[in-house]
């Protein structure tokens, strides 16, 4: 079931994207008008360095204009595509004057009093806490966001009584540096020549690495740990078990995710079938035997997660599921999500 457009509203309002050079935030302003979101005033903020450029939009070339606080402040809605340090110094005192705050970043996601909201499958946490008075919002990982969108109908029809995820992430989790570090060291590869990384810890042309972020006590990665700590607060599950494997893989965008469940509930593959497909945000694709499952190349600016190879897992049996998810992280996994939460509050 695809994932729907803003609906109508009276409300018009300014809305400022801060970190608009990069790549979530260029997606941000491309999702805000593909969606009709109901923009009065769009700013864009971006570093000192970056003040004064213009920047092509799908709302006409616009001027990008250095972060100043005391501006942000007046618009409405801040969407925030920056580092985790500088939202620890602005987003609560941006919500704090009324704006509504959606931070992409990891600075908020673990505290107990802001909400973590995938729309699809929380609305009603940032519901009511928007109606108390909340207006610091976090927007999970982007490994989480896809992974939820699944899993979530799942736990409301069957219960899961503990997943195993083992993660499959395109290069442009890193960036656009860790793109250009794809492209430019793979011609290096083919060419013969030195093949060197600065972005990843080993070479990503014809490789993988099992390593995103940096190794916890535990040895899991802090990127691993993501996926249980934010899977369990937005799906209200605080003691669920779920075990990650982060790995990088040699592709540009949409991350991939292989998932085992253990259900508390029976279930069939087809019943799975039918939940995902009445479930939004999800797209079922499957149908291994002429080729049809989730795949980057086909995900890759999409708004749907698809979702496919959807089996009876033989270790847990009929209280056992196997499925293959695929989600453009750029979008659902932060630009797109970041939108949807805006648009809760019309």
């Amino acid at each position: 079931m695809s994932s729907s457009n803003a609906s109508a509203s009276s409300k018009s309002l300014r809305v400022a994207v801060v970190g608009a050079t990069g790549a979530v935030g260029r997606e941000m302003v491309k999702v805000l008008h593909d969606r009709n979101f109901p923009v009065a005033e769009l700013g864009l903020f971006a570093s000192e360095r970056s003040a004064g450029k213009v920047q092509d939009t799908p709302y006409g070339a616009l001027t990008l204009k250095a972060f100043d606080a005391a501006v942000v402040k007046g618009y409405d809605v801040v969407l925030l595509a920056v580092s985790g340090d500088f939202a620890k110094a602005h987003a609560k005192d941006l919500a704090s004057a009324g704006a509504l705050v959606i931070d992409n970043s990891s600075a908020f996601r673990y505290d107990a009093d802001i909400p973590l909201i995938v729309p699809e499958i929380n609305a009603h946490v940032f519901r009511e806490a928007y109606a108390a008075g909340s207006r610091l919002i976090a927007n999970p990982n982007c490994t989480t966001a896809i992974a939820v969108v699944a899993l979530g109908p799942l736990h409301k029809a069957f219960g899961i009584k503990r997943a195993i995820v083992s993660t499959y992430q395109a290069t442009s989790g890193a960036g656009a540096e860790g793109m250009a570090e794809l492209e430019e060291q793979t011609r290096n590869q083919l060419d013969g020549k030195p093949v060197t990384n600065s972005v990843f810890r080993h070479p990503i042309p014809f490789n993988l690495i099992p390593q995103i972020d940096a190794f916890q006590e535990n040895g899991y990665t802090k990127e691993e740990m993501k996926v249980t700590w934010e899977t369990r607060k937005i799906m209200e599950v605080p003691d669920l078990p779920v075990s990650c494997t982060a790995v990088r893989i040699p592709t540009y965008r949409a991350h991939s995710e292989a998932i085992t469940l253990e259900t508390i509930q029976p279930v069939t593959p087809d019943a799975a079938r039918a939940v995902l497909a009445d479930a939004a945000g999800v797209k079922v694709v499957d149908d291994p035997a002429n080729g049809a499952y989730p795949m980057p190349l086909n995900a890759t600016g999409q708004y749907d997660v698809e979702v496919g190879r959807i089996r009876n897992n033989i270790v847990f049996g009929d209280h056992g599921l196997d499925l293959f998810v695929c989600g453009d992280q750029l979008l659902k996994g932060a630009a797109l999500n970041a939108v949807q939460i805006a648009e809760l509050a019309l």
